[in-house]
């Protein structure tokens, strides 16, 4: 069924209280743009396309299906449609070619899709065609990774919405990046590669591709020992180009496998350093190992705070002319990582002066098994917050970011950045019109680099 534009909404997520301190140009909108919501609505190309066919013999229908296939390939995916009277938003349709054998088709953009609401997130077949479609109104400025995935198995779909959700939940597992969406999200640990969106108005990420006749840095790989956490970490070390000169400044990056080992994120390092935007640093970044792993190191563990502080600085010391100075030592990471990198400086301000802290996992407290995130409490301050204030802290310089469709998250991070800023800590707050998303981070942490360095 086509629904008329403002019709339906999906899935609405408000940017929270008006967030203080330095806010992204994302975070402000442009006139006419509003809250931050997803809503569904009918593309007008996709509503044309189904007036015409509703008047066309049968050879007219074939030959309309394939002029709007070749035309798809052409522009690539998702179709990005004007909407009159809203230019602060666009039309985002997101297509798949079906066959005989499609059941069904399921969306899952992240931060928008509704997890526990799969079936809003299912394509329309067009009658009689091969054409899938789903359309949300997005503010011009999103930005998001997606996957998406078809249900071919043979058998009656399920009559009842708890087994629908039930085999939608089933199928999330086989969803992939868009066959025609040229633009790729490398993904880890056997999981298939997402596809970006970027709307018009998304902030840029000048500095995220690879540049051809500038200056490369070095890109190793050590296996350290890692005493404190009782097995051997697996550690990317970039070095700047022409090597690191003394006190080079030094960042420490969680997450090292999918910044390295997936994003490149050397390819930003060395277009950040050619501009200037940065001053020539080492980067320091060890594996995750796996989800599992992921979920006991990075869950405010002191052992693997120790194992940053007192292990893996001192050896990369000894190897090179790098920095001792906490002033130039950048802790960072993203959700459980950057509730670690805060962690860390909060126990060793002396190593860590500054922390880069991206969609932060401020929900997590002791206690708390690994798994599904949980929500703090509403009357609760969060528990990382409050250690913040139990006590007078050397000053610290903080950026935070956080994406307007992360729900409570923005709110934590927004309750952390006043606290900070009350106690004197240099403190910056940056929000984008996105989820809790690599395809945003990327972009992000270059930005929040530069705030720091």
């Amino acid at each position: 069924m086509l629904l008329p534009l403002g019709s339906e909404k999906a899935v609405v997520m408000h940017a929270g209280p008006e967030i203080t301190g330095v806010v992204s140009a994302a975070a402000a909108p442009s006139a006419g743009q509003g809250v931050v919501e997803a809503t569904r609505v009918t593309s007008p190309r996709v509503e044309r396309l189904a007036q015409d066919l509703a008047r066309a013999t049968e050879r007219e229908r074939s030959a309309l299906v394939q002029e709007f296939w070749a035309e798809t390939e052409r522009r690539g995916t998702p179709l990005v449609e004007h909407i009159d009277g809203a230019p602060g938003h666009r039309a985002v349709t997101f297509l798949w070619r079906g066959h005989r054998a499609t059941r069904q088709v399921l969306l899952l953009v992240n931060r928008v899709v509704d997890r526990d609401r799969l079936a809003d997130a299912l394509l329309h077949p067009l009658p009689g065609t091969d054409v899938w479609h789903l359309t949300y109104r997005l503010r011009a400025d999103h930005r998001a990774s997606y996957r998406m995935a078809a249900d071919i198995s043979p058998g009656d779909l399920p009559a009842g919405p708890a087994l629908l959700q039930r085999r939608l939940r089933s199928l999330c597992a086989y969803a992939a990046h868009d066959p025609l969406n040229p633009a790729r999200l490398p993904s880890r640990w056997g999981r298939s590669d997402g596809s970006v969106l970027a709307l018009p108005d998304a902030p840029a990420q000048p500095w995220a591709e690879r540049r051809a006749a500038i200056p490369r840095g070095r890109l190793e790989r050590h296996r350290l020992p890692a005493g404190a956490l009782g097995a051997e970490r697996d550690v990317w070390a970039y070095l700047p180009p022409g090597g690191p000169g003394p006190g080079t400044p030094t960042v420490v990056l969680c997450d090292g496998d999918m910044w390295f080992g997936q994003l490149a994120f050397q390819d930003t390092l060395d277009a950040l350093i050619a501009d200037g935007a940065v001053p020539p640093l080492a980067v320091l970044a060890p594996d995750a190992v796996d989800i599992r792993t992921r979920w006991r190191d990075l869950a405010a563990r002191d052992t693997y705070v120790h194992f940053l502080a007192d292990e893996l600085l001192p050896w990369a010391a000894g190897r090179w002319p790098l920095t001792t100075d906490p002033a130039h030592t950048v802790v960072a990471g993203q959700s459980l990582g950057g509730l670690t990198a805060l962690y860390a400086a909060l126990l060793r301000p002396e190593r860590f002066g500054a922390v880069l802290a991206q969609s932060a996992s401020l929900w997590w407290r002791p206690g708390l098994p690994p798994g599904v995130p949980k929500q703090a409490p509403a009357d609760d301050v969060p528990w990382l917050v409050a250690r913040f204030t139990e006590e007078p802290r050397p000053p610290l310089r903080i950026h935070l970011d956080a994406g307007l469709h992360e729900g409570a998250m923005v709110d934590y991070s927004r309750v952390l950045h006043e606290e900070l800023s009350l106690r004197g800590h240099p403190v910056t707050f940056a929000t984008y019109n996105g989820g809790h998303d690599y395809a945003c981070w990327r972009g992000c942490l270059a930005d929040g680099l530069t705030a720091l360095l």
